[in-house]
């Protein structure tokens, strides 16, 4: 069977089971895989650990699970635009474990590269870095992470081809492109799917050969987290 699914339902089948962690590419509400997220929702799987750099908003993206409450521990890096979030984590409902953004972006990076463990000064003297271990590496204080690797990679890209070779755009390249190595099993959501050879290379920024299962999810809604806007000048 090819690469390429009819829909976000058929794409998920059979890989779905309670107490998974699932990675969810995307920074803000940008490059975000909606439709495979609202697939997901619907599974009713319970006990899901994410890992993302943020947890959607009420009503959209991650938001969308806590609501169902089948996340039990969101492994992430900003979560301030989520009351639900907010309201779950507070009454001891939910588990969070708080990552400095670029650290939370290599761990994904490592777990994908095959890389258990690496050292950073970030965190160092802080809550960050309790309860692991440090070292002292050029009179430099550094604390081990560990690398990342989820039992499912679900991730936006703008296009792709039929073999799963995936093309992102702009800020959606953030955390998408890593989340796809770290998962073992990726599945993509894309605006457009075009027929091998029709992708220029040189652009390609991830290679179908850590993507396992594909559906094109347009048309998509521009959404915006926070609109701020002022008075024009006179």
């Amino acid at each position: 069977m090819g690469k390429v699914y009819p829909n976000a339902h058929a794409a998920l089948e059979g890989l779905l089971r309670d107490d998974m962690m699932v990675m969810c590419g995307g920074f803000g509400l940008c490059g975000i895989p909606e439709k495979l997220l609202l697939a997901l929702r619907d599974s009713g799987v319970k006990g899901i650990t994410g890992v993302s750099n943020n947890a959607g908003v009420d009503g959209f993206g991650l938001g969308l699970l806590l609501e169902t409450r089948q996340v039990k521990k969101m492994i992430s890096s900003y979560v301030g635009e989520n009351k639900i979030f907010a309201k779950q984590y507070l009454a001891g409902e939910l588990e969070l474990e708080f990552n400095p953004q670029g650290t939370l972006a290599e761990r994904i990076r490592a777990g994908g590269a095959g890389i258990p463990a690496f050292f950073t000064k970030t965190g160092v003297g802080t809550l960050i870095a309790e309860g692991k271990e440090e070292r002292v590496f050029n009179g430099e204080r550094y604390i081990m992470e560990t690398g990342l690797v989820a039992d499912l990679s679900l991730v936006k890209a703008w296009k792709a081809d039929t073999e799963g070779n995936l093309i992102y755009r702009k800020t959606s390249r953030n955390f998408n492109p890593m989340m796809a190595t770290a998962g073992r099993v990726t599945v993509a959501e894309v605006e457009e799917i075009v027929e091998p050879g029709s992708l220029d290379p040189d652009h390609i920024h991830t290679p179908g050969i850590y993507v396992q299962r594909l559906i094109c999810g347009a048309p998509y809604e521009k959404r915006i987290e926070n609109r701020t806007t002022r008075k024009r000048p006179a």
